[in-house]
């Protein structure tokens, strides 16, 4: 298992989901929102679970642009891991696009991030994106 950079890095626990930052990538604004409910495909989600889903999907989207001020994301979820439901919203930077802006991007610049990014400066910049979009999900938010 891979070192676990920000385990604690936690926004928002619901009902149904928790939604955190990455704990193995120290990309700033890496989010995962985790089904707590044992689920691995959206279709098994019931209408609650999918409410919610969509509620917090949308306000950690618009909090990571108007927040964060990260313009451009890429989500992606599979079914194919040993995980449970997982959705990634990884966020892109300028300096990513040195590899590629498709898809097959993601991995080597996770890679590259891994490998070069572990430090005080982004680590603390995580740390920072993650409370303040924890004050942004609070429930009682207007947003």
């Amino acid at each position: 298992m891979a070192k676990q950079l920000f385990p604690n890095e936690k926004i928002i626990i619901t009902k149904y989901f928790d939604v955190h930052q990455d704990w193995d990538v120290s990309i700033p604004g890496f989010f995962i929102i985790a089904s707590k409910t044992g689920k691995v495909s959206l279709d098994e989600f019931n209408n609650e679970e999918a409410d919610e889903f969509f509620s917090l999907v949308r306000k950690l989207r618009r909090g990571m642009r108007e927040v964060l001020r990260i313009e451009t994301v890429c989500f992606f979820q599979d079914e194919g891991t040993h995980h449970l439901f997982h959705l990634w919203i990884f966020p892109r930077y300028e300096w990513m696009n040195k590899f590629g802006e498709k898809i097959e991007s993601i991995r080597p610049i996770i890679n590259y991030a891994k490998e070069n990014m572990a430090n005080e400066k982004v680590l603390s910049e995580v740390k920072e994106m993650v409370k303040q979009m924890r004050d942004y999900m609070k429930p009682d938010s207007k947003s």
